[in-house]
């Protein structure tokens, strides 16, 4: 580990730099309140970062799995995606190659998306599978979750995947992980203080990962690089399931869901303090069970609906400004409900 005099947040000048002998990577220190389990630092090292989405895909890209065909009750195997810094209709990418499910969670490192869990014919899945996201192809394998779970929401680190909650038939309050660059099931991470049921939402800097627990207004967060329970953030400005959260590396955004019936409400926090959420805007329409994806600069929502009937919608913000959120286009496929997406530029790579 790195002399633990390196890390006192009051001895470092901001833009300073560091090379870390444990990760083998130049670290930049980032000033401001960020937490590391207390509220009275100052800063943080961050991953100087050398490669970027741009490279690699012409621009951070969002994937997204499908979900639900409402109201027929069939399944949607494809995978589709975006290029965000663009607008326009979503890509055909491949196919989801085991269990066909939605109401699931995901989550990515600036190389791979995973989704994981879900349901299939009213029954809970635990399969997780991943994407290499510059390239298009089929989904391949990664292991299993602890649970049989649907409504799950995931975020991560560079590193780091977790999936927190869901309903497994009731609600769960575990939080599980992975290494995202290796295969294997998950293994438990600590426990959220109540349920997170119906779809809560989550966002992630390198940092920190938030958690909305659904059916509440609660915030909670962790530190994803130590394994534990969550403490409390704040509070939203509505008490939403089935919504959906959007990062950079500096704020949350919270959208969508139902409260009770289908929202367009957005709320924003900064991920490094301690506080209650804002009013961001709206989306173009009000609706539940959507899949969002970002990079650094837009957060994007995608399909979702009104139960049972789903959409093809998909609209952006500007993550660091507010207003109303701004249609970006449509899915290439079907209108479904219980898609789950991700993206190679989120908040928490940093």
């Amino acid at each position: 580990m790195p002399n633990p005099n390196e890390l006192a947040p009051l001895t470092v000048t901001p833009g300073a730099l560091r090379f870390n002998t444990d990760s083998m990577k130049l670290e930049y220190y980032r000033g401001g309140p960020v937490g590391f389990g207390t509220t009275t630092q100052t800063g943080e090292w961050v991953n100087l970062t050398t490669d970027s989405p741009d490279i690699q895909t012409g621009g951070a890209r969002g994937v997204f799995m499908f979900g639900s065909a409402t109201p027929s009750g069939t399944y949607i195997n494809n995978i589709e995606y975006i290029t965000i810094s663009t607008t326009g209709n979503a890509i055909d990418f491949g196919d989801i190659t085991g269990t066909v499910r939605g109401y699931g969670g995901a989550f990515a490192s600036s190389t791979r998306g995973v989704f994981a869990g879900g349901q299939s014919g009213g029954s809970n899945q635990n399969a997780i599978d991943f994407v290499t996201i510059s390239s298009t192809g089929n989904g391949i394998s990664f292991g299993g979750l602890l649970e049989l779970v649907r409504y799950p929401t995931g975020f991560s680190n560079s590193t780091r995947g977790l999936i927190s909650g869901g309903l497994n038939p009731s609600s769960t309050n575990t939080i599980q992980y992975v290494t995202i660059a290796s295969t294997g099931n998950t293994i438990d991470f600590g426990d959220t203080s109540g349920g997170t049921s119906h779809g809560g939402a989550s966002c992630a800097s390198s940092t920190r990962g938030l958690i909305q627990r659904g059916a509440t207004t609660d915030i909670e967060f962790i530190t994803i690089s130590t394994l534990g329970n969550t403490a409390s953030f704040g509070n939203e400005t509505v008490s939403r399931n089935a919504g959906v959260g959007v990062s950079n590396a500096i704020r949350g955004i919270f959208g969508g869901g139902y409260a009770p019936t289908s929202t367009n409400v957005i709320d924003y926090i900064t991920i490094a303090t301690l506080g209650n959420a804002i009013d961001f805007g709206d989306l173009t329409s009000g609706r539940g069970y959507l899949a969002s994806m970002s990079s650094t600069t837009r957060g994007v929502f995608a399909t979702g609906g009104s139960y049972p009937a789903g959409s093809n919608i998909i609209d952006y913000v500007t993550i660091m400004s507010t207003g109303n959120a701004v249609d970006f286009g449509d899915t290439s496929t079907g209108a479904p409900l219980g898609a789950a997406g991700c993206s190679n530029g989120h908040g928490g790579l940093g």
